[in-house]
């Protein structure tokens, strides 16, 4: 697994701006109904098997509201939770647990969701030298989390964004009219050495991409027959990615055409949330 460092001054943002969306100018019914010294503890409880990520985004959540709220970690984003299972503790005020509840557990039960996607497509290639990576296919300002989610489940990342990478896609090549004619003035304009990456969906783009002699060569929405062709045709001289319609069913197949990289959209775009609640005790 890759080093699950994040960028705090950035989640701490993204977990103010929930809070204000959720909370706004206060949770009446809270206020309402329970004393202000009311104390108490309550649990956060998986309600089915999985793999949990956002731990610590909760616990910030929580503590965002209220500094002297106690959380007891029972287990650590990566590990596997079955259901029932405690994965923490909270104990102090109960008016800020029942407030950050919801936005506390949307981050837990989204990232935890694809923890667990992502663990089993990292499964379903075991053995093989592949690597699984997600796509730029995230919710809107949640990147960063949904991308350490990704990681956290065994998986690796591909660019954070269109910044820190150059892929050269289909509606690029189609103004210029050439993949030779893009890679070539992306060597000349471009001040920065970078990997070249180019997508390729035919065996006549793949040949083109070699004889540019890009660093990574995409396989995009690819039979698998014609895929196996375009490895055996680019060798060592590129890596290679595949991308488009990967699944669980035919991850392994994809995988034992001997390419590189396998991303995986659906990881981040779609995945189902994992089943957990929070309860008073």
């Amino acid at each position: 697994m890759q080093a699950l460092r994040l960028d705090w001054k950035r989640v701490e943002l993204i977990i103010e701006n929930c809070l204000v969306e959720d909370i706004g100018g206060g949770d009446i019914t809270t206020e309402l109904l329970i004393p202000k010294g009311a104390k108490g503890k309550a649990i956060i409880l998986a309600k089915e098997y999985g793999v949990v990520a956002g731990l610590p985004i909760a616990e910030r959540v929580f503590k965002k509201l209220n500094r002297d709220l106690k959380w007891i970690e029972i287990k650590l984003d990566g590990e596997s939770v079955k259901k029932n299972e405690i994965l923490a503790e909270i104990h102090g005020s109960i008016r800020p647990i029942l407030t950050g509840e919801r936005v506390a557990l949307n981050f837990l039960q989204r990232l935890s969701g694809i923890a667990t996607i992502t663990s089993k497509f990292v499964k379903a290639v075991e053995g093989l030298p592949v690597k699984i990576t997600d796509t730029r296919k995230t919710v809107p300002g949640l990147r960063i989390l949904d991308k350490y989610a990704v990681r956290v489940g065994g998986g690796y990342n591909h660019r954070f964004g269109l910044n820190d990478a150059i892929l050269i896609k289909d509606n690029h090549i189609k103004v210029l009219g050439r993949i030779s004619e893009s890679v070539k003035e992306i060597r000349k304009r471009s001040k920065r050495k970078l990997e070249i990456e180019v997508e390729t969906s035919t065996i006549d783009q793949v040949r083109e991409a070699i004889s540019s002699r890009v660093e990574m060569i995409m396989l995009d929405n690819m039979p698998i027959k014609t895929m196996k062709r375009a490895v055996g045709l680019i060798g060592k001289r590129s890596k290679i990615e595949a991308s488009g319609g990967i699944t669980l069913k035919n991850v392994r197949r994809v995988a034992k055409t001997g390419v590189d990289f396998i991303s995986i959209g659906s990881l981040t775009h779609s995945p189902k949330a994992l089943d957990m609640g929070l309860y008073l005790v």
